[in-house]
């Protein structure tokens, strides 16, 4: 199985592999994000702190330890939950542009502590070796982008996340419901960090370089943007938000003087023209289910009261 998945990736195009690869890594990030921002309604710009945690996290284990590369991922979206949950517990007590403010102090807190710290080697970053693993990197990005898709759905249709819904809609009816806003604050925050660190960490071994000016802001701005575009706590809408903006450099490299421009004008154009996200209210869990010729569960709920 293992050596026909390495046949297969050798007979694709080394560039559109790279490409569907990118796509991967950022559907991961802009998910964890969704949860954070979309669904919680938390407005936060530190992402790429938890995924350069995750990153550099992934990366020294790697360095200096001889473990599977999946429990490599783990421990270093852990580290980086770890650490979302310290943050969160002082700073979630915040809304609104004071939250967006911290968590953007805290990013560049991170970076700069990186670009100190010998053991990340300072400004210089550090050269990933390619992980022992018999699934090869772009499968395996592929499979755990399909994991985070999967579990994004059922979570946000679960108890958990319709208690992170309400605290978007309305944090004082949700309070007085008997929700404890803190703890899921921090829980969301968590999540989503796990998701960025587990990202960053499979950004580390495809890309082989790290360097802690590549989590910069423009990279948090990047991830907000995959989740707006798509639309704010839709899964199906951060899937096809992310993909668009991954690619979309790419695709637009033949005018690179000007693709900038083009770039920052759709972006413009679809939010004015959708300003819900291109995908803003479309569950996930409903398309696959309208896919396979069943009616989503509120519909059937709706049907048995009438």
């Amino acid at each position: 199985m293992a050596e026909a998945l390495n046949n297969l990736v050798q007979l694709m195009d080394p560039y559109l592999l790279q490409i569907l690869v990118n796509i991967g890594i950022a559907i991961i990030l802009a998910l964890g994000l969704n949860i954070i921002t979309g669904i919680t309604g938390q407005l936060s710009l530190g992402h790429a702190a938890f995924m350069s945690v995750g990153a550099f996290a992934s990366a020294i284990i790697t360095i200096r330890f001889n473990i599977p590369f999946g429990l490599n991922l783990l421990l270093s979206g852990l580290m980086a939950a770890i650490v979302g949950a310290a943050i969160g517990f002082p700073i979630l007590r915040l809304t609104g542009d004071y939250l967006a403010i911290c968590t953007l102090g805290f990013a560049e807190i991170v970076k700069v502590v990186f670009l100190n710290m010998d053991i990340t080697n300072k400004a210089l970053g550090l050269t990933v070796p390619t992980p022992k693993s018999p699934i090869p990197m772009p499968i395996y990005v592929w499979l755990v982008a399909i994991i985070a898709i999967i579990f994004s759905s059922f979570m946000k249709d679960s108890r958990f996340g319709r208690a992170l819904k309400a605290i978007r809609d309305d944090e004082i009816a949700a309070e007085a419901m008997g929700i404890n806003i803190t703890r899921y604050k921090i829980e969301s925050f968590a999540l989503g960090a796990f998701m960025a660190g587990v990202g960053g960490g499979l950004y580390a071994h495809f890309i082989n370089y790290i360097n802690p000016s590549d989590f910069g802001f423009l990279k948090s701005v990047d991830m907000l943007s995959m989740v707006v575009l798509g639309g704010l706590g839709s899964i199906a809408g951060t899937v096809v938000g992310a993909s668009i903006l991954a690619a979309a450099p790419e695709f637009l490299r033949f005018m690179s003087e000007y693709r900038m421009l083009v770039y920052g004008g759709l972006l413009v154009f679809l939010m004015v023209f959708r300003p819900n996200g291109l995908l803003g209210g479309v569950n996930f869990t409903d398309l696959v289910l309208r896919s396979l010729g069943r009616k989503p569960a509120i519909a059937e709920v709706r049907e048995k009261q009438t």
